[in-house]
């Protein structure tokens, strides 16, 4: 695997990456920044939302050069969502939170105009929203179609890889910070969602921070200890069967928690995690691990089967370029 650095034209913390293709690629991070290319990398522009408080911008969604949506994480109004369909030269708030105690973590789209967004629990009860009309309005999912909450149980806005979704319906939601790590599912766009328990440690700051999913069977559940970063533990779980049942993975080369992981599309196998450690690939859904890079990155993202994006601290930025197979 081939490892390019690129220039992205800021400073910040780049938590958050969602790749069109090989050639758009748009990024999000702190400090109200974003960044977007639409020629592979080689030039990127980097921008910081005016009248948005310094937000932090954890997951970012885009459709095409023109079409992006950030969502960014906080408790209450700093859980924000944000749409532009001009390529960044303006952008709507769409959605604020108004709940106190909310903490929105990430978000997923089925397509441009269907997405869901979840939020760490509030007073026993999972808060999630969604949208089908490209986001003009969210509609909170009724509490009664999720299960119940752990105490403190929520995801984690690592780095916008807390929910994943696939076609037609599927949803995921990965969780922690509780007595155990669970993924929540739904088959039908968030109307009813069932629930299973990973193999993954959980406690507070720990749990699942990342979900890959190569098809609608096939997924990877990934985590570690947010807040000791040189500690080595089995941060990777497996399912075949959609989620209805879990069995651990291999153990990554890098300590630390996983940050952002992703599947290449197109059948290729490949499956790249990140962290505050390093990257490292897996050709056999986390079963075995090479590792990439010992550079710190938060998230990755595939725009084709052979090339990806992590980003990470310092407005890091790297080209990953995966071997044919």
């Amino acid at each position: 695997m081939i490892v390019a650095q690129q220039t992205s034209g800021t400073t910040a913390l780049l938590q958050d990456v969602s790749a069109v293709n090989a050639h758009v690629v748009w990024v999000g991070g702190h400090a109200a920044t974003w960044a977007v290319t639409t020629d592979g990398g080689r030039r990127w522009r980097s921008m910081v939302m005016p009248n948005a408080d310094s937000v932090e911008f954890r997951d970012v969604y885009a459709a095409d050069d023109r079409t992006a949506y950030l969502l960014s994480s906080g408790l209450g109004e700093r859980s924000r969502i944000y749409k532009t369909t001009d390529g960044g030269a303006t952008w709507r708030l769409q959605f604020t939170a108004r709940e106190p105690k909310a903490f929105y973590d990430c978000f997923a789209f089925w397509d441009a105009d269907h997405g869901i967004a979840v939020s760490d629990e509030v007073d026993g009860h999972f808060l999630v929203i969604g949208t089908d009309d490209g986001g003009a309005t969210w509609s909170r999912v009724p509490a009664d179609a999720l299960p119940p909450a752990q105490a403190g149980e929520g995801a984690f806005a690592a780095s916008g890889t807390c929910v994943m979704t696939a076609q037609p319906g599927d949803a995921w939601i990965g969780t922690g910070n509780a007595g155990r790590s669970r993924v929540l599912h739904t088959a039908d766009r968030g109307h009813t969602w069932e629930v299973e328990t990973t193999p993954l440690h959980a406690a507070v700051g720990e749990g699942i921070t990342s979900l890959a999913v190569r098809d609608a069977q096939h997924l990877v559940a990934l985590g570690g200890p947010t807040t000791h970063l040189d500690a080595h533990e089995d941060e990777v779980a497996i399912t075949g069967d959609g989620g209805r049942s879990w069995t651990p993975g291999g153990r990554l080369p890098f300590s630390g928690p996983v940050y952002g992981a992703a599947y290449a599309p197109g059948g290729s196998g490949w499956l790249v995690a990140v962290g505050p450690r390093g990257a490292a690939a897996s050709y056999d859904d986390g079963r075995h691990w090479a590792l990439v890079d010992t550079l710190g990155y938060w998230s990755v993202g595939f725009g084709n089967a052979r090339t990806a994006w992590a980003v990470g601290p310092d407005g890091r930025i790297a080209r990953l370029t995966l071997p044919d197979r």
